[in-house]
């Protein structure tokens, strides 16, 4: 039962992120795409979660941490490139 269950969750989880994917190609803004990007992230973990249920195994879960310190990461970069234009700043001593 509860392995029917996840197969049901990973072919949701599945589903969703093709809806993420158009959003990311045709958002009306740029914060959208950077929403759906950070979306897609967090799928991923739960895509590579539920894999790893399904095989009953622990090995994946560094690169769930993995991927979710990539996705944080991501998700400041384009923040603070979507405020200020630049991600890393260098100041100029005159």
């Amino acid at each position: 039962m509860l392995h029917t269950v996840i197969q049901i969750t990973l072919l949701l989880v599945s589903l969703s992120m093709l809806g993420l994917i158009y959003r990311v190609i045709k958002g009306p803004t740029i914060p959208d795409r950077v929403v759906a990007l950070d979306a897609i992230g967090i799928n991923l973990i739960a895509i590579v979660a539920l894999i790893s249920m399904i095989i009953d195994t622990y090995a994946f879960l560094s690169v769930i941490l993995l991927l979710g310190i990539l996705a944080f990461l991501g998700t400041v970069a384009f923040s603070k490139f979507l405020e200020k234009g630049e991600i890393i700043e260098h100041e100029r001593n005159h």
